[in-house]
């Protein structure tokens, strides 16, 4: 599958498993994406180093050259473009081996084809300079590795969907986000879920923070949104 001109958004995808490759490739060109598709690492360096793709899905396990060694040489390089890693490895150091070499999201195997769509289209919406490890407002901090919010000396450590929430609203504080937003971009345009399950993921954050005795909240704004507040000092 060789990526397409026009006004599409070019994903690489490198995965050394044929079937699965062929059905990511066909799955995402279904769903208004130009892919080119390769098999291993080697080969998706050299075209990582392209430059040419909005996106890259990127498989751990792969001949030639495995996929953390591609990533930290793309960033050794220069190369910005915001990275997928896709793995049947779980564990807790294989991601922060994987988000240390500059990846921007973290799949394991198996996973949903939906799932995919949605977790790509909303690292494709973040695109820019490889992000920091941490996000901040107030008295917070967020570590995009480990998904643990910190206030001071006490941490909580939050679910992936709750996770993705904060971090949208950490990346626009004091912006008002409005729920259906919040859903597309954490659940995906393609998610049967309703608008009121951001309303629940917001109700757990707000207690977490809580526990955490911030300083910042969570405020609703009738018929707006939400946004972050940090509460004025004494």
């Amino acid at each position: 599958m060789q990526c397409k001109e026009g006004g599409a958004m070019r994903l690489l995808v490198a995965e050394d498993d044929r079937d699965l490759a062929e059905v990511l490739g066909v799955f995402l060109e279904r769903n208004n994406f130009a892919v080119e598709v390769v098999g291993d690492g080697r080969t998706a360096l050299d075209h990582g180093l392209s430059g040419a793709y909005d996106g890259i899905v990127l498989d751990v396990m792969m001949p030639a050259m495995d996929g953390i060694e591609v990533l930290r040489r793309l960033r050794d390089a220069g190369v910005d473009t915001p990275v997928m890693m896709l793995t049947a490895k779980g564990a807790t150091r294989d991601r922060i081996e994987g988000f240390d070499a500059g990846a921007d999201d973290y799949l394991p195997k198996p996973f949903s084809p939906d799932e995919l769509l949605s977790r790509v289209r909303a690292m494709l919406r973040r695109r820019g300079p490889w992000q920091p490890r941490t996000a901040s407002f107030g008295d917070l901090v967020l570590d995009l590795d480990g998904s643990v919010l910190s206030c001071g000396v006490r941490s909580v450590q939050l679910s992936r969907r709750e996770f993705q929430v904060m971090e949208l609203l950490m990346a626009a504080p004091g912006a008002v986000t409005p729920a259906e937003q919040i859903l597309e971009r954490v659940w995906g345009w393609d998610a049967e879920a309703e608008v009121n399950v951001v309303w629940v993921h917001i109700s757990n954050v707000r207690k977490k923070l809580a526990s955490l005795g911030s300083s910042v909240s969570i405020v609703a704004i009738r018929g707006l949104g939400y946004t972050l507040r940090e509460a004025a000092g004494d």
